[in-house]
């Protein structure tokens, strides 16, 4: 995914029809897209290789969502990849994405700036400068981690670190660990380590959805795609009935119920629920204690918002991340006052300027990356035949 980067002086200037950010899912599928319908595109990757953010993922992660709804255009998954693919299945796949399109990733080259160039556009990278009509920004909502600064951290005498750095749970084993944030990444976090023999500790600041990956043998992203076009206030209303189906009173292990549900809490705050595959089953059975909000780290532990306290040798940051798109994107418009995009088609903001992968869907991100690459392939190729 493309970042700030590395600093020194653009060396050359190449012109070119279309410049794509991000050698991830979002970047290769636009780039496929574009290439069916007759253009190449450049594609800019910060990182040695193509995905490296998915390269660069714990271990244990597989995708929570199913296959036949997670492939790019124009290439399924392979047969004997089950049906929520791992890590190493999905980067196996992205390389075979890649190489079945032809697509040749610009890799170590980040993104300093997009600028406006008149009609067109203009984008420095770390060794050249592309005058594009059409750049598609697919860096990824994860290119950031969030500021990992927490009360008092500096007193803690354990190790700390950023969920992005957190590899798998065997080095933690036997090891008081706390867990800082309760999304998926958290959540799946804290039942890597109770698998590898460590004694987790999961510190939730707000509430969150909780629904089942499958429930009764449906996929709840099926589900999802089914009910899509219902009102909000029905779909919370049958999420929450699934939740209370599958997990019970949640409340009564510290996860309290949020005001907003599943799906309401997805379009209007951005937060996707927690997809279980585990983690409450290991709550309920005492392996993984549930604390509220942090306080303050202490030299040997942690003190959270009700007053209690526990001993720790580690904690994890699952923190998260965020586009950090105002570093790269110097389009006036383009984006809101958060930093996020105003729209996956930058409009008003420049014509030839579009976003992939940036919005928040309960059916699924790789499903949506796939609509969107087609959507912009054709909003492209359109423009250029006008």
């Amino acid at each position: 995914m493309a970042t700030g980067g590395q600093q020194g002086a653009t060396t050359t200037t190449a012109t070119t029809d279309a410049v794509v950010v991000g050698a991830g899912p979002a970047g290769l599928a636009t780039a496929a897209c574009l290439k069916k319908r007759g253009i190449d595109a450049v594609v800019l990757e910060a990182g040695p290789d193509l995905a490296t953010s998915w390269r660069n993922h714990y271990q244990r992660l597989k995708l929570h969502t199913v296959k036949r709804h997670s492939s790019l255009p124009g290439l399924p998954f392979p047969a004997e990849v089950p049906a929520y693919p791992s890590r190493a299945q999905m980067v196996a796949y992205l390389e075979q994405y890649a190489a079945h399109f032809q697509i040749v990733p610009r890799t170590s080259e980040p993104v300093r700036r997009i600028a406006p160039a008149g009609a067109r556009l203009s984008v420095d990278s770390a060794r050249a400068r592309y005058d594009a009509r059409v750049v598609v920004v697919a860096a990824g909502n994860n290119r950031v981690p969030n500021p990992d600064r927490l009360p008092d951290q500096e007193r803690f005498r354990g190790e700390i670190l950023h969920s992005g750095r957190y590899r798998e749970g065997a080095p933690f084993a036997g090891r008081r660990v706390l867990v800082v944030g309760a999304g998926n990444t958290g959540a799946e976090i804290a039942l890597d380590l109770v698998e590898h023999g460590a004694t987790p500790t999961l510190s939730i600041r707000t509430p969150v959805n909780v629904v089942p990956r499958d429930f009764l043998g449906m996929p709840m992203q099926v589900t999802s795609i089914r009910l899509r076009k219902l009102p909000l206030a029905v779909t919370d209303r049958i999420g929450r009935v699934v939740s209370r189906l599958a997990f019970g009173d949640l409340t009564r292990h510290g996860l309290l119920r949020p005001e907003l549900g599943p799906l309401s809490a997805i379009k209007l705050r951005g937060r996707i629920p927690l997809i279980d595959v585990g983690t409450i089953a290991a709550i309920k059975r005492g392996a993984i204690a549930v604390k509220p909000a942090l306080a303050r780290f202490t030299e040997g532990g942690a003190e959270f918002a009700d007053g209690s306290a526990v001993e720790l040798d580690a904690a994890i940051l699952a923190t998260g991340y965020r586009p950090g798109l105002a570093d790269i994107v110097g389009v006036p418009g383009a984006l809101d006052d958060d930093g996020y995009p105003r729209d996956w088609k930058a409009g008003g903001a420049h014509p030839g300027l579009y976003f992939v992968g940036y919005e928040d869907v309960s059916t699924g991100l790789l499903r949506e990356i796939a609509l969107q690459a087609e959507a912009v392939a054709a909003d492209v190729a359109a423009a250029a035949a006008g």
